[in-house]
């Protein structure tokens, strides 16, 4: 809603996006990000922009009652559930899941983005990373687990010293007993998680969720039916997968060769 009150005093006042950027010292882009929702309005944008669009302190007000999320805007609904989920469940094939990444793993996923973000949404997004994982400790604890291609373990993101903490940082999660981490194994022909990744969710209220994201896509899957063949898929990977203490085994041997 702040957004589009900006655009339209912006608009009374005969302004374009790139003409009040250049009047209140932002740029075009940034004007845009803040008008769509995308960005909060930062230091003294507010001021000036009222100001420069004779809002009448209409901005101001209204940039009082402002909040933000830490979290991308397509994965809000999705957060919200997964910070009071009584279970949640996560098969990943490429990369080591958003709730077990360290800070600098994630500061290197996001530093990889393409299109390219700038450093004030990676910052944004790195402290939205590392909020959801207070799910890990909540209390009460939530029902926890994750099945882990070996691919999502090995490749080296942000290199040598990066990765090494990152793997360490899993085997400390591991260890607490209301976390499983499984990793499957990578000679196993096939397993019932060849279609891709995707994270479960039972809700506080015991309603089932999911989750599936490919590409910048993202699907949340509500239709119980659809839920409970995925959940059913999930407990197969559990079988096809190695053991907990083998699966510590493995990333302990990982650990050591770096």
């Amino acid at each position: 809603m702040f957004g589009v009150l900006l655009r339209h005093f912006r608009e009374l006042a005969g302004l374009s996006q790139e003409g009040l950027g250049k009047r209140i010292g932002f740029s075009k882009s940034q004007v845009a990000m803040v008008e769509r929702g995308q960005r909060p309005p930062k230091g003294d944008f507010v001021l000036k922009a009222d100001d420069a669009c004779c809002a009448r302190g209409a901005l101001i007000v209204a940039a009082a009652k402002l909040t933000f999320s830490s979290v991308a805007s397509w994965f809000e609904p999705f957060a919200e559930e997964e910070a009071k989920a009584l279970v949640r469940y996560e098969y990943e094939c490429h990369v080591v899941p958003g709730l077990l990444q360290t800070e600098a793993h994630a500061r290197a996923v996001f530093n990889q983005a393409c299109p390219p973000l700038d450093d004030e949404e990676i910052e944004r997004l790195i402290v939205g990373r590392l909020a959801r994982q207070a799910l890990l400790t909540r209390k009460p604890p939530a029902d926890i687990s994750f099945v882990l291609e070996l691919s999502a373990l090995t490749r080296p993101i942000g290199g040598r010293d990066v990765h090494k903490a990152q793997l360490q940082h899993i085997l400390e999660v591991s260890r607490l007993r209301h976390v499983h981490i499984q990793v499957m194994p990578p000679r196993r022909e096939t397993h019932s998680g060849l279609s891709g990744s995707f994270v479960l969710l039972e809700t506080d209220n015991w309603r089932r969720l999911a989750y599936l994201e490919v590409q910048g896509r993202t699907h949340l899957v509500t239709e119980q039916s659809d839920v409970g063949e995925l959940f059913a898929k999930y407990g197969m990977l559990r079988t096809q997968a190695l053991g907990l203490e083998e699966s510590r085994a493995l990333i302990e041997r990982i650990v050591e060769g770096l």
